[in-house]
Parts: structure tokens; sequence; C-alpha cells
């Protein structure tokens, strides 16, 4: 058993409530954040049933980052690890002639993430210590037709992640950017997505925790995204352009 607290933010999603079952059985108490903290309340009641282990709720809106430094300040506890599973893939062709859709999506992924956490690291950094997750997408390593506001948006949170971690690096805070892949989530639902590239939130959240317990950097959930990106990256631009990814 352990003492450290974990704090999910936005705790709704499917890999959020994986990684607090991954938590929960490993003993650690929980803390879920997210907007209408009200529908944690079966979830609430499950994992402590479950596992044994202490578990709040707390209302958190990423959106609002004018509330974010009140948000750390007000918490019971400043918890050990943070894990940001905020994050909205939007719909790519409104948000290429909707203003809003495409701000929506921009501060879903990045403004809001970035806020939050940079509350968290000047706290973490005053205390000497603690880990900042963040689950950024390959989505961000190179702008494509088919996601490229999303992708755009995951390539600020992977930038933002390399260079707090870069910040912090010597001062008792570990910073981990979190690449999945594909996931089978609600988000996803109704795509076609292809099995070997596909994991599960489960997958994800065994992956989280291991990165934190090992203190690495970089993780690819499934790792033959790493090759598959390393690829696409080196594509010319005259054929990238004509490949409609």
């Amino acid at each position: 058993m352990t003492a450290s607290g974990v704090l999910i933010l936005g705790a709704n999603s499917d890999i959020a409530r994986a990684v607090a079952h991954v938590y929960g059985a490993a003993g650690y108490p929980l803390m879920l954040a997210g907007r209408a903290p009200e529908r944690f309340a079966p979830d609430m009641s499950d994992l402590h049933l479950r596992y044994g282990v202490p578990v709040t709720v707390h209302g958190f809106d990423v959106l609002e980052t004018d509330s974010h430094a009140a948000f750390v300040a007000n918490l019971p506890v400043l918890p050990d690890i943070v894990i940001c599973a905020v994050g909205l893939l939007g719909i790519q062709a409104q948000a290429e002639t909707d203003a809003d859709h495409m701000s929506l999506v921009l501060r879903s992924n990045l403004e809001g993430p970035a806020s939050a956490l940079s509350q968290f690291a000047a706290a973490f950094e005053d205390r000497g210590s603690g880990v900042l997750v963040g689950i950024s997408s390959v989505a961000g390593e190179r702008g494509r037709a088919s996601n490229y506001t999303y992708g755009a948006a995951k390539a600020g949170f992977t930038a933002f992640l390399s260079g707090l971690r870069n910040r912090l690096a010597g001062k008792g805070v570990h910073v981990v950017t979190v690449l999945p892949g594909y996931v089978a989530t609600r988000m996803t639902e109704g795509m076609a997505l292809p099995a070997l590239l596909t994991a599960q939130p489960e997958d994800v959240a065994r992956a989280i925790r291991l990165a934190v317990d090992t203190q690495r950097n970089i993780v690819h959930v499934r790792p033959i995204w790493a090759v598959i990106m390393g690829v696409i990256r080196l594509i010319p631009e005259p054929l990238f352009k004509r490949m409609k990814l």
C-alpha cells in the first residue's frame, strides 16, 4: 500500500477510468476531477468498494483556465501524480469552416491541459517532487488532412510537455508524454480501427503506470507507432501532399 495520491483530470473518459482502476488496484488514493463531478458517484463507490482506497471527486473544467490556479490551491491535498486525460477529437470537416468548433478542439487539447499542468508544475516544483503525465497523440507528429486541427493541438501539447520536462529536470518533478495511437474508446466508436494498431484503455493505463514507475519520458503504448510515425515524418512533402492520409 502506498500513501501517494493520484489525481486524474478528465476522469470521465474511458482511458481515465482504466487508469483509476490500475492505480486503485495498486493501493493509491484516487482523486477524480472533471465537469459535472456528480457523474463520478458510481465510479467513486465502485473504486472504493473494489480496492478499499480513498476516492474523492472534484469539479474541474479544462476550458475555464482562469479557475485552474484556484483549483490547485483548494485541493485538500496536493497529489504526487497528476494524469491529464482530457481530450476532444472533434470533427475535422466542421473545424474547417466553424471557428468556434476549431477553437474548442484547440483549447480542449492544448490550451486547457497546458494551463492546468502549468499550475501543478509550479506547485510540484515548490515541493520538490511529483509526476505529471500528459496524454498526447501520434496525430501531432505530422499534419494529415483527416485530422489536422486535432493533430495541431496535440503537436503543441507534445511540445509543451517536452519543454516542461526540460524545465523541471533536476528539480524532483518528472514529466511523462504518452502517445497512445488508436484506442478503442467511446471517442473512436464507429471508426474502422486496425486491430494491430489499436490499444485498449487498459493497455494505456498499464503503460502509464509503468512509465511513471520507471521514470520514462515518452511512451508509445503500441511500440509499432514509433516506427510508423518515423516513416511518415520522412515522406517528402510533395509526395505527402498526394497521399491524403
